[in-house]
């Protein structure tokens, strides 16, 4: 069977992706499944999300071999003139919930109108082989919660607030997040990009 590799160490992320690959017709294995050493992470040097995805899923596919799926993706505030954006995985030193609670505190003063986010997801597809690489992006709309609410996901999961569901993204299961979320939407053109070009 072929490989797929996941170019991410994000347990949640390879969760989600392998939950929505599913039915695919390859083996999925994410950079811990692989032998490379755990100092070889990619700078993500590109200003845009897209150059970033490009330049993680050609990095590890030209060193592994392999077929390979990276994204790069972030939370874009309307009441922040679209930050933190590009810059979302590093908005603050430590963990997730550091990072959501600086994005919160910031949002402190910022009236319901304002608070509209959306997050923006770009995966890069690269086959070494060919030298093939295709991109496809999608956005997912909600708004910024006034305080962290559910134990599910991970990243900004916990203040992210989908207006339909009436719930922030951590507040629902996996399968419910795949449905409505950017990545879920991204995968699903992901998915149509391999059966069609790889």
């Amino acid at each position: 069977m072929k490989k797929l590799l996941l170019a991410t160490r994000n347990k949640g992320k390879i969760k989600e992706m392998q939950i929505a690959l599913k039915d695919f017709e390859f083996e999925i294995i994410g950079l811990d499944d692989v032998d490379l050493p755990k100092i070889h992470d990619v700078e993500e040097s590109a200003m845009t999300m897209e150059g970033n995805a490009i330049i993680k899923a050609m990095d590890y596919g030209n060193k592994l071999g392999f077929l390979t799926l990276a994204d790069d993706g972030g939370l874009e505030v309307d009441g922040l003139d679209g930050r933190p954006g590009v810059f979302s995985a590093r908005y603050a030193p430590g963990t997730d919930k550091d990072r959501y609670l600086k994005l919160l505190n910031e949002m402190k003063n910022v009236p319901e109108e304002k608070r509209g986010a959306q997050f923006r997801l770009v995966i890069a597809i690269y086959d070494p082989e060919s030298g093939k690489i295709r991109t496809c992006e999608s956005l997912y709309r909600g708004k910024i919660a006034r305080e962290p609410k559910g134990d599910e996901g991970f990243g900004y999961d916990p203040i992210f607030f989908n207006e339909e569901k009436n719930m922030t993204n951590a507040e629902m299961t996996s399968e419910e997040k795949n449905k409505v979320s950017h990545r879920g939407q991204a995968l699903e053109k992901a998915i149509e990009i391999l059966r069609k070009e790889f």
